[in-house]
């Protein structure tokens, strides 16, 4: 029996940066309501055609093989997680292995958790390698959001908040059961699906057809939706609860925590939780301010960041945490 860690991080986002000022432009907002409500200054949007929910991620990932040490084709299998895929179908995981060039036709996996699908990501990875099945995985969370949002007045509760990006690990064995993702917990409460959602195209109510049949430009059901208020409220219970869940399941406590890299919905989310388990700003990484809610990528994007800026050393203890859309939550327990 193994452990897992993480022995690659990498990130990408695009160049272009979308300010509230630049919003404010095409939409009744201004920076001062949407810093006061989310802690959002600016995200990236794509504006190259070139640049996709997958080119993003392969970016993520070479980045992250190269750090981790390991060639490509040393990769066994690979986990994507998104809630915005190039194609309805197939996944983005299998155009990863394509164009990541590997010789070996390894198996892909696409995971579709929204916010909570690196966290899951991560957790199916983990698994893999415990049991031996595989030694080398690639977990990429990434989102190209800017493209399907209602960038107008109608949508700025929703739209002000979202950005494009991915980031990306390679977790591998560890020998050392000590070492490494000592635990994952994952949950779902499904009776609030639609309290944030998207719901066309889909088979159960609204498919392509209904939507050109219709040609209403009035129609909503193809842009997200979010119940902001009752998404927080159960965000800062299920935040609390799940990352006391992985520390008592390791025999530890708030004060263990070196960092807590929280998925980056709202900054004053991550502030609560900070408050509640009183731990000081050095303790927890927060990069909404610049990327705004990268859903997917958001936890690995961060969690880049912390490593890179020394956040991050061997032997510290850090937690991983989402919510979002399904409802879907969860945690990573790891010792670095």
């Amino acid at each position: 029996m193994y452990n897992s860690k993480i022995a690659g991080l990498g990130f990408y986002v695009p160049e272009n940066i979308v300010t509230n000022d630049d919003l404010s432009k095409v939409m009744d907002t201004n920076d001062e309501w949407i810093q006061e409500r989310t802690g959002i200054k600016e995200r990236r949007h794509v504006i190259k055609d070139t640049e996709t929910t997958t080119s993003m991620g392969v970016e993520a990932a070479k980045r992250a093989i190269e750090r981790a040490g390991i060639d490509k084709d040393d990769i066994d299998f690979i986990v994507f997680a998104t809630l915005s895929p190039d194609y309805y179908f197939p996944g983005p995981g299998v155009l990863v292995q394509r164009d990541l060039g590997l010789k070996r036709t390894v198996g892909a996996l696409d995971v579709r958790n929204q916010c909570s699908g690196f966290v899951y990501g991560i957790s199916v990875a983990d698994q893999y390698i415990k049991t031996g099945m595989y030694k080398n995985v690639l977990v990429i969370g990434s989102e190209l959001h800017s493209r399907g949002l209602d960038m107008t007045t109608r949508g700025r509760g929703v739209s002000v908040i979202f950005g494009d990006g991915a980031g990306a690990a390679v977790l591998t064995r560890e020998e050392d059961t000590s070492k490494g993702i000592l635990s994952t917990h994952l949950h779902s409460e499904g009776q609030h699906a639609e309290e944030l959602s998207l719901i066309a195209p889909g088979m159960g109510k609204r498919w392509v057809t209904d939507i050109i049949e219709d040609a209403d430009k009035e129609d909503t059901s193809y842009y997200p939706y979010m119940n902001g208020q009752f998404v927080f409220k159960n965000a800062v219970v299920r935040f609390s609860e799940v990352i006391m869940e992985g520390l008592g399941k390791n025999d530890l406590a708030p004060t263990d925590i070196d960092m807590l890299i929280p998925h980056q919905a709202n900054l004053r989310i991550s502030q609560f939780i900070q408050n509640k388990f009183k731990l000081k700003d050095e303790q927890v990484f927060n990069n909404i301010m610049k990327y705004g809610n990268t859903t997917a990528a958001s936890i690995p994007i961060a969690l880049t960041e912390a490593w890179e800026a020394g956040k991050i050393k061997q032997g510290d203890l850090v937690v991983l945490a989402a919510f979002g859309s399904g409802f879907t939550w969860g945690s990573v327990i790891i010792r670095w």
